[in-house]
């Protein structure tokens, strides 16, 4: 159950969100409905949002990969869910999707550089972080630095989504019913 009441006042800015959420993915996102009882908030995550909707520098799987495996550390079941529905959406392979929370397992399923991605993105959430220099600079030869900084960028965008979203007490808002995306544990 949501620690946050996801009825906020029934302002302008959180009726156009909601309809905007319908149109877009179908139904009202939860997280939405917890900023909307702070407009600030609200437009200021909702604008970044739409830039970073922009970026375009890394290949959309390893971002998909990367924002996933960050909310499988962290235990978000609603950026899982949400992360699932979006890679499938946007035509991505479902089997890697859906194998990221048990990736070292699935080794067949993943290439080098996807798996060395969601190793980074683990390395990142960690607390403190255990990147290290040679996992960063393996990927900068790989990707390039425009990707690398893309990487690094949505690998912390997720773990404040992921964390809100725990904090907040979210939980699955059933995007990925079709498949049921194991957690972390």
């Amino acid at each position: 159950m949501a620690r946050i009441s996801l009825n906020p006042p029934r302002t302008l800015l959180v009726r156009f969100g909601e309809w905007y959420s319908r149109r877009t993915y179908g139904k009202v996102l939860d997280p939405g409905q917890a900023y909307g009882h702070h407009s600030g908030v609200l437009m200021g995550y909702a604008r970044f949002e739409r830039g970073v909707a922009k970026w375009n520098k890394l290949d959309p799987l390893l971002k998909t990969l990367a924002v996933m495996a960050t909310a499988v550390r962290i235990n978000c079941s609603w950026c899982t869910d949400f992360g699932y529905w979006e890679g499938t959406r946007h035509g991505l392979d479902a089997l890697k999707i859906s194998k990221v929370p048990v990736w070292r397992e699935a080794p067949e399923v993943f290439s080098p550089l996807e798996r060395l991605v969601m190793e980074y993105a683990e390395a990142m959430t960690d607390t403190a972080p255990t990147v290290t220099d040679a996992m960063a600079a393996e990927l900068i030869a790989r990707l390039g630095e425009p990707a690398f900084v893309e990487l690094t960028t949505m690998v912390a965008l997720e773990n404040m989504r992921s964390r809100v979203n725990s904090a907040f007490g979210l939980t699955s808002q059933g995007f990925s019913e079709a498949c049921a995306v194991p957690s972390a544990g």
